[in-house]
């Protein structure tokens, strides 16, 4: 397994795998790898192409206030589980090779990125639709693999590749759990041994929606009303959103339809922590 820091070698690398007849499948990562990622390294794998992850903490989608320069590193760690893998190159730039000092060129998605996570955080989606332009761009990959635990930038993503007419597949990939239902996330390294067991709230809370919508009820509002007060009973928890939504536009509703997505985001403690499920 090669690693590569330099934007013109990983160039080099995809146009040879390229001339050789291979596809490339491409994992975009923030590194702190888990398990999730594990699952996306596998189907990306399974696509019988070369597969690259790539590694790098993008600080264009944290604002000022938020984790980047806490958030969890441990570049060593990572590439031994991307070796595990059989992942054939791990792309990890540093922020001066991604990001000239005077850049200006930015790619943002105007419509999907407009509600739930990217009113609460204006800035992210732009950084991630940017970064990930420039992964296509420098991996040229055939397949992205993308997790469903983001669910939004999923489907952010996706309209970006069909807007901007990238010759890239997007295979999604289901959220993988812990056995209590938590969702996989690097973000969970933050949690105190007391958040950790509350952080289970969240999946409590898609449960209950998703047995409610079982059993019949399709108001919206009376689902996000019950995720709403399944949030409230743990002590650390306080919801940030609760909505049911379209599953291609994310536009809000008022009737549940099966294939409508439950998305929520919750502070557990001083951690933010997003999920979903598809109803």
């Amino acid at each position: 397994m090669e690693v590569i820091r330099s934007i013109r070698q990983m160039q080099e690398a995809a146009s040879t795998v390229k001339r050789a007849g291979r596809r490339i499948a491409l994992v975009p990562t923030m590194g702190a790898l888990h398990e999730g990622h594990v699952a996306l390294m596998r189907a990306a794998r399974s696509k019988g192409a070369a597969v690259a992850v790539s590694i790098y903490v993008n600080p264009a989608q944290f604002a000022p206030q938020e984790d980047f320069k806490r958030y969890p590193r441990d570049l060593d760690a990572d590439t031994a589980i991307c070796k595990r893998e059989g992942v054939d190159v791990v792309f990890a730039p540093t922020d001066e090779e991604m990001y000239a000092t005077n850049a200006s060129t930015w790619v943002e998605e105007s419509l999907l990125s407009r509600r739930l996570e990217g009113e609460r955080r204006p800035h992210l989606f732009g950084g991630v639709c940017t970064v990930v332009a420039k992964l296509f761009n420098i991996c040229q990959p055939d397949i992205a693999v993308f997790g469903q635990k983001d669910y939004q930038q999923l489907c952010v993503v996706r309209r970006m590749v069909r807007d901007m007419n990238f010759p890239v597949e997007i295979h999604p990939v289901p959220t993988v759990r812990e056995a209590d239902g938590l969702a996989l996330s690097s973000r969970n390294q933050y949690l105190t041994p007391m958040d950790r067991a509350q952080a289970t709230v969240l999946f409590k809370a898609l449960s209950v929606a998703q047995d409610l919508f079982n059993a019949g009820e399709i108001n919206a509002h009376r689902l996000e009303a019950q995720m709403l007060r399944t949030v409230e009973f743990a002590p650390s928890a306080r919801l940030d959103y609760a909505e049911i939504a379209d599953a291609e536009t994310l536009a809000p509703l008022h009737e549940v339809k099966r294939g409508d997505v439950a998305l929520l985001a919750v502070y557990i403690g001083k951690t933010r922590l997003i999920d979903n499920l598809i109803l």
